[in-house]
């Protein structure tokens, strides 16, 4: 029940309101326009606007009834709309004869009780959003303003009328002069009320300097979603002056309406920037706003001029061709000029979701290095969000990172992963604080398109760099492999031929004199040469296994597997293989079962072990599952697991090493075939 309370209360506000605006349109058609009192205007337009703000009030105490707000724009709305009824009713009973009863009444609530509408004015704007007048200073700065705006309003309602209209030049209706407007009176000397007067009507503008300044106070410290709140606000503040000023240039019956406008403008905006701040994307609706003002004022005063000077020079017939040789020449292309201006300024180029994609894949095409794709991202991201400082920073592997940075850093930064292919290859890091950077879900489809933009220039800065490591590992193996293969010829292989020689020559030498004493150095020249043939064939193994050329990669590796069966293990090979593989994926993918497979003989403890190969969307999969004891969890990877990932990434491939939750080991190396053949030929057992 208590929670259903303010939802009621503003209920009963917003149907009072409407109460009170039904009533004054009621009176005004029954008045059928013949007014005794021209200097009272029509009650419906007080209604209405007090309808504008009653409404918005009770949705906002709806959802938020602590918000004090949501009760200023009941009390002002029900205020506003008491006081048109006032207005109607004064009019239509002044227009019988005799004059009905509460016609006095009516006038003095009309005439100083109305004076107050204006209150709710300073009242939002220290209050709004949160329902928190501002701390500190500041505070007890708004509340003495809030006083000075009260003088007058307060000093009306006890002033004696001949006073008041002594300081009040403005012409009251003739024919409500005879009614008394003193209600409620007090007694003071004239030049105490004469004082009080002047101050209040004083104090009113100055009054607002501190509204205003808490206003721009709290905008320029509000970040987030509190800073489309109060962009809102702002617009409202926008459309008032729109409002007001077109006002002034129509005639005079206009300006009521224009109030009106600007009162229910102003209401609808505080409550969308309370209950739903990001229902439309308010940069752009700011700034089309600023930018159709600033036409429409541009082009109305512009066309004044010209019209005018036409009708002098050229007659009214001249003077209509004139006015469209304006609208052609002069409205069409100042208005879009003026609008890609405003919207440059207000929301930078996102506005053209189009034109930044192609600039930033421009840029990319022309830059060479990864810091200055980098860099261009962040520029083209800076520039679509009209953002102070954007960083791109992108993972180089291990602890390394890449960071570009544009603009200058600000304290407060929100972050979005940049993904590639499901991967996060970094984050892109954004001021958190700007209204422009409060996306609206078009600003988070353009900043997805760059994003991917971005994670495919991290990527390819992070291959790049890989790639250039991958080369200089491959160097230093390379060179690594002939310094051993030269070490093991020089120092192996040299040395023994040279002694075979040597024997051979010894052996000529002894063969007429000592035949039995040849025959035994020829003995061992061939021990030294069948030594020679040994390190022969290591060299080759070490280099490529022969099996691999005689029995095939997977009679090779049962080759392996022979060697490591035992009564207690059970080793099964096969799958299928495409014709024509690879020399370096078949070298790779050899090592890496051999590798398994003598993981498991010496550490798993299995009963059976299964080694498969295959070939799945131009991969060839090599899988090594065991039934063993697995690996214990946080056991750091060894050199054998090392070297099984390090075979695979080699060839852009990728090793892995898991532990099914049913007990054992599975290694799965995937190896990129390229455009080697896979025609699939059985090969197994």
């Amino acid at each position: 029940m208590r929670t259903r309370l303010p939802t009621l209360a503003g209920g009963l506000f917003a149907l009072l309101a409407l109460a009170s605006t039904v009533a004054s349109i009621v009176l005004e058609v029954a008045l059928g326009g013949q007014r005794a009192t021209d200097g009272i205007e029509a009650g419906w337009i007080s209604g209405l606007a007090g309808l504008g703000l009653a409404v918005p009030g009770a949705l906002v105490a709806r959802r938020f009834p602590r918000n004090p707000v949501a009760w200023i724009l009941c009390v002002s709305g029900l205020h506003w709309s008491f006081d048109g009824t006032c207005a109607a009713w004064v009019a239509y009973a002044t227009a019988q004869d005799p004059w009905l009863p509460g016609v006095t009444t009516a006038w003095w609530l009309y005439q100083r009780l109305g004076a107050a509408l204006l209150f709710s004015l300073p009242l939002l704007l220290i209050f709004y959003p949160d329902g928190r007048p501002p701390a500190g200073r500041w505070r007890w700065a708004a509340f003495v303003s809030l006083g000075c705006t009260a003088i007058m309003p307060v000093t009306l309602l006890f002033v004696p009328a001949r006073i008041a209209g002594a300081v009040d030049t403005s012409a009251e209706p003739t024919a409500l002069q005879d009614l008394s407007a003193d209600l409620l009176s007090i007694p003071l000397p004239d030049g105490v009320w004469e004082v009080l007067l002047r101050v209040g009507y004083a104090a009113l503008p100055l009054s607002m300097l501190v509204p205003f300044a808490v206003v721009f106070r709290r905008y320029r410290q509000s970040t987030g979603l509190d800073k489309t709140r109060m962009r809102w606000l702002v617009w409202a503040g926008v459309v008032d002056v729109l409002v007001m000023l077109s006002a002034l240039l129509l005639p005079q019956s206009a300006l009521s309406l224009g109030l009106v406008v600007a009162v229910v403008v102003t209401g609808a905006a505080v409550a969308i920037g309370i209950l739903r701040p990001r229902l439309v994307d308010i940069d752009r609706l700011l700034g089309g706003t600023v930018l159709y003002g600033a036409l429409a004022t541009l082009v109305v005063a512009v066309d004044a001029v010209l019209l005018a000077a036409a009708t002098t020079l050229l007659g009214e017939q001249g003077a209509a061709l004139a006015g469209l040789l304006v609208v052609m020449l002069v409205y069409g292309p100042l208005r879009h000029r003026l609008w890609q201006l405003v919207q440059r300024v207000v929301l930078g180029r996102r506005h053209d979701p189009y034109r930044v994609v192609s600039g930033l894949a421009e840029q990319l095409e022309r830059t060479d290095s990864p810091e200055d794709q980098l860099l261009a991202v962040a520029r083209s991201v800076a520039e679509a969000f009209n953002a102070p400082y954007v960083a791109v920073e992108v993972h180089r592997g291990g602890d390394s990172t890449l960071l570009a940075e544009h603009g200058h850093a600000v304290p407060d930064t929100q972050t979005l992963p940049i993904t590639y292919r499901g991967e996060t290859v970094g984050r892109l890091i954004l001021p958190a604080g700007g209204p422009r950077t409060v996306l609206s879900p078009r600003d988070e489809r353009l900043l997805a398109d760059v994003v991917r933009q971005a994670a495919a220039a991290a990527r390819s800065s992070h291959l790049a760099a890989e790639l250039q490591h991958s080369r200089e590992r491959l160097v230093g193996a390379r060179e690594e492999e002939r310094r051993r293969v030269r070490r093991d010829l020089h120092d192996g292989l040299g040395p023994a031929l040279g002694g075979v020689a040597l024997r051979i020559d010894t052996a000529r030498n002894l063969l007429a004199a000592s035949p039995a004493r040849a025959d035994e150095v020829l003995r061992q020249a061939r021990e030294d040469v069948s030594t020679a043939l040994a390190d022969v064939r290591r060299l080759v193994h070490d280099l490529r296994p022969p099996a691999l050329d005689d029995v095939g990669l997977i009679g090779a590796v049962d080759q392996v597997a022979d060697r490591l069966r035992t009564p207690a293990l059970t080793i099964r090979v096969g799958g299928a293989l495409p014709a024509g593989l690879a020399a370096a994926v078949e070298v790779a993918a050899y090592r890496i079962a051999s590798e398994a497979l003598t993981n498991v003989s010496k550490h798993a403890r299995a009963g059976v072990c299964a080694v498969d190969f295959s070939v799945i969307s131009d991969n060839l999969v090599v899988s090594v599952v065991d039934d063993g004891a697995g690996i214990a969890v946080g056991t750091p990877s060894g050199v054998g697991l090392i070297s099984l990932r390090e075979r695979a990434a080699e060839l852009g491939g990728r090793c892995e090493v898991e532990c099914p939750p049913g007990g054992g080991t599975a290694v799965r190396a995937t190896l990129p075939l390229g455009s080697s053949s896979l025609q699939e030929v059985p090969d197994g057992r």
